[in-house]
Formats: structure tokens, C-alpha cells, sequence
């Protein structure tokens, strides 16, 4: 018997019309938006702050999954750490420094670990401490800092609903070598 309490990815056939024109971009290319899609208005909302985290933040490409890696990792989220190690090699991380984003803060270099500093702390305490605050922003400016904030609060939701709802890695991620977070 299937769990109908499970949200399974919408297919085509079942795409609301009301956000029919999400389905040929970001949202119809990946399992956790096609779940999110279960409910219009949210992914309709989500589509500028996710816009911003994605495309527009000021932390750069490697900065960026940087801190998703972590986040995944801190988050047990297996759905985004498999698809960030993907994202994170095409965008220039070896996968040394991607095993490392999910070990100790020893481990890493300097600019990682301050990055997985600040996310650890916004997962344990939901706030970052006043000395590394003073550092993000001395580091990554105001704007630096914040987009940290935003990004690890949008991955913590994406990693809330794959695996509340056990979302699969999308075949395409599947086929490459995992590294284990």
C-alpha cells in the first residue's frame, strides 16, 4: 500500500495551471521544486527569494555551495548534498574540499571553515556568534553576511520537504559518484 501522505513529485499531466509557466524553468527540472509545486502559491512565492539565493547572491559561485554543502550536511538533507557535490564540481570544488565540508571545521581551509562556522551556528543556535558576526562582515559585508542567512534558510526548508517526503535524487544526479556527507 502507498503512503498518500507522502508527496510525491507532480508529473506533467498533473502540473496546476496556475503556475504553468514554472514548470519549463527551475521548477519542473527538479524533484523537491516538483513537490513544492503541490502547493502553487508557495512555489509562486518561493521563485524570487530562490531567484536571489541561486542567481543574485553576493557570495559567489564556490562561496554559494559552500554553504549549501554544509547546510545539507548539518541537515542530513542526502537529496542536496547529492546534488550540490554535482553543482559544487562543476563550479571548481575538488571533491577533497567537498568531503571536508562535512567533517570537522579543522578540517577545512581558513574561508570554508568560516563559512561552515557560521552555518553550524545558525543550525545549533539559529544565530551567529558576535565574533564570527564581526568577521562575516568584515569578510563578506553586510550584504555577504545576510545572503549567508538567506541561503542557509532556504536549504533548511528544501531539506525540511525531501525528507519529510522522502524525495529521490533525481536520476540524472544518481548516475554521478557520490561522495558521502
Amino acid at each position: 500500500m502507498t503512503d498518500r501522505s507522502l508527496l510525491t513529485p507532480l508529473d506533467d499531466a498533473h502540473w496546476p495551471e496556475t503556475i504553468a509557466d514554472l514548470r519549463d524553468g527551475f521548477a519542473g527540472r527538479l524533484d523537491v521544486y516538483r513537490v513544492l509545486a503541490r502547493h502553487p502559491a508557495l512555489i509562486r512565492a518561493w521563485t524570487g527569494f530562490r531567484e536571489h539565493v541561486v542567481l543574485n547572491s553576493t557570495l559567489g559561485p564556490e562561496q554559494s555551495e559552500v554553504v549549501i554543502l554544509r547546510t545539507a550536511h548539518r541537515r542530513r538533507a542526502a537529496y542536496e548534498w547529492a546534488h550540490h557535490v554535482v553543482r559544487g564540481r562543476d563550479r571548481g570544488l575538488s571533491d577533497a574540499r567537498i568531503a571536508a565540508l562535512s567533517g570537522p571545521l579543522a578540517d577545512m581551509g581558513p574561508d570554508d571553515r568560516m563559512l561552515a562556522q557560521a552555518v553550524d551556528e545558525l543550525v545549533d543556535d539559529a544565530c551567529i556568534s558576535a565574533p564570527l558576526r564581526a568577521a562575516l562582515v568584515d569578510r563578506l559585508g553586510a550584504e555577504g553576511t545576510l545572503d549567508l542567512m538567506a541561503t542557509v534558510g532556504a536549504y533548511t526548508l528544501l531539506a525540511f520537504v525531501v525528507k519529510t517526503f522522502e524525495t529521490p535524487v533525481d536520476a540524472d544526479i544518481a548516475d554521478h559518484p557520490p561522495l558521502s556527507p
